[in-house]
């Protein structure tokens, strides 16, 4: 199993969840073992000796491979949540999205100053849900902040706008908006 594999067993969903919108759908990678297990070994080699105390998983896809990643590499599970989702106290930050405005939260005990914290997502697209996400762990005042998705959406610049913003900023493969 490599990359290419993996990115060639994604596919596309056109026109959702809005007109225009070519969603990556990553279930039916998901749904072959050796591909979940591929993504989940490769996060688990490039994050292994980064010293992360906290996997930080934003909902909804974000929670597949965080909680595995955080097992292998020896951290804690820490979701992030749409609104008035988290049953304790939370911190949130609101942020645009391509089509809509969105908020998150995450509970205000979930993370300490002594943190080094891997925010994982499936796909980063323009980057403004992993600002918030960045953002909100940020309240948080973590020692250091990795990001990590699946995908890159290549020429959405993402990675470009998160420049400066996380300690690093990685994706697995990248995939054509189009392709």
């Amino acid at each position: 199993m490599n990359a290419e594999e993996v990115k060639n067993a994604i596919r596309n969903v056109p026109d959702f969840p809005i007109p225009g919108i070519q969603f990556k759908d990553i279930t039916t990678a998901l749904a072959k073992p050796e591909c979940l297990m591929w993504m989940r070994d490769e996060i688990v080699r490039r994050y292994k000796d980064a010293g992360i105390t906290k996997v930080v998983g934003i909902e909804s896809r974000g929670f597949i491979l965080a909680p595995a990643v955080a097992i292998e590499i020896g951290a804690g599970f820490v979701p992030i949540r749409k609104h008035n989702k988290l049953p304790a106290e939370t911190v949130s930050v609101t942020y645009a999205k391509e089509y809509g405005d969105d908020t998150i939260q995450i509970h205000k005990d979930a993370l300490s100053k002594n943190d080094i914290v891997l925010i994982h997502d499936d796909i980063l697209a323009t980057g403004g849900s992993m600002e918030a996400a960045i953002n909100l762990v940020k309240k948080l005042s973590v020692k250091k902040i990795y990001v990590n998705c699946i995908i890159e959406l290549e020429g959405l610049h993402g990675r470009e706008y998160l420049d400066g913003k996380a300690d690093n900023v990685d994706c697995l493969f990248g995939i054509e908006v189009n392709e």
